[in-house]
């Protein structure tokens, strides 16, 4: 397992854990009180670690590599049943950008999402993250084809951001993100938007305009990152951090500044450190919102929409 700079004393800590344990199986020498006290002193240690993070963080355990992607969620979630549709029928078909349909229990849902690497081949093969136009428009694509069969849409967002290529821009990545933005809008079937690792600039909007938008606790949604507003301001990354506090880009931020509609909780220590509970709490988030959105009709779920969106921004002193 691998350690962020803030999680070396965590580590420390089990490492003692398995030296005692250890000693416990290879001698005659009991050594159940140590490994309780070191045990319990390590439970502290995360809670004060995980309840104290600052925003950088933050940014640093959505972008931890046992992190689970996209279609770990997906996988987990449709238990099998996911089909995985290609292609946008203009180019190609953009490995950055994956979905399909599946279901979870009885109820069928078209599933897109940003998908990263395990490794440097699939980091390569997936593009990091970062989709083309023709991965927005082939999100595009299944999200009108589960409007015309009347099927909710799940959304993924994990992306440091749309793919900033020349041919990228010359094949229209600004104007397949904004209509990706404009037919999200008005989409007359559920859209369930969940933030499950970086969600940054453009690239996550392309496909993060929802009914209920929702981020997992350390993750975050931000117009740009905390390194290239750094860069850009400073002339340097050394102030990443100071611009992680600046963006307001955590989940509690966005819940704050009503950017989101709610946090789901994650296990002490991350994701990642505990994969099976994070999937059983993101698919019970995913139930008890479409529970609530399949009452309203179609015509008061594009118009609730407009409405949160056109409200974003508006304040009173």
């Amino acid at each position: 397992m691998e350690y962020l700079d803030f999680e070396l004393p965590i580590k420390e800590l089990e490492e003692q854990l398995d030296k005692c344990m250890v000693i416990g199986e290879e001698s005659d020498i009991d050594v159940t009180d140590t490994c309780k006290q070191i045990e319990k002193k390590l439970v502290q240690t995360k809670k004060d670690i995980y309840k104290n993070l600052t925003a950088w963080q933050r940014v640093q355990l959505s972008r931890h590599p046992s992190r689970p992607y996209t279609l770990d969620y997906i996988n987990a979630l449709t238990e099998g049943t996911f089909l995985e549709l290609h292609g946008d029928r203009s180019v190609k078909d953009d490995k950055a950008m994956i979905g399909g349909l599946g279901k979870i229990g009885d109820q069928s849902f078209m599933f897109v999402g940003q998908q990263k690497g395990y490794n440097t081949k699939t980091r390569q093969y997936r593009n990091f993250g970062m989709a083309n136009p023709e991965g927005y428009r082939k999100a595009l694509r299944l999200m009108k084809s589960a409007e015309k069969f009347g099927i909710p849409v799940v959304s993924f967002v994990d992306t440091p951001g749309a793919y900033p290529g020349i041919e990228a821009e010359e094949r229209g990545q600004g104007e397949a993100i904004a209509r990706n933005i404009m037919e999200m809008t008005r989409l007359k079937v559920p859209i369930i938007v969940i933030i499950v690792g970086e969600g940054a600039s453009g690239g996550a909007l392309g496909i993060g305009v929802g009914d209920k938008v929702l981020m997992l606790e350390n993750t975050w949604y931000s117009v740009i990152s905390p390194e290239s507003c750094s860069s850009i301001l400073w002339r340097s990354w050394e102030y990443k951090e100071q611009a992680a506090e600046a963006l307001k880009l955590t989940a509690p931020d966005m819940k704050k500044l009503h950017l989101i509609d709610s946090i789901i909780k994650e296990p002490l220590g991350g994701a990642h450190s505990d994969r099976e509970k994070t999937f059983a709490t993101v698919r019970d988030s995913i139930l008890t919102h479409f529970e609530e959105l399949k009452k309203l009709s179609p015509k008061d779920l594009v118009n609730q929409r407009m409405d949160k969106y056109s409200n974003m921004g508006v304040y009173k002193d």
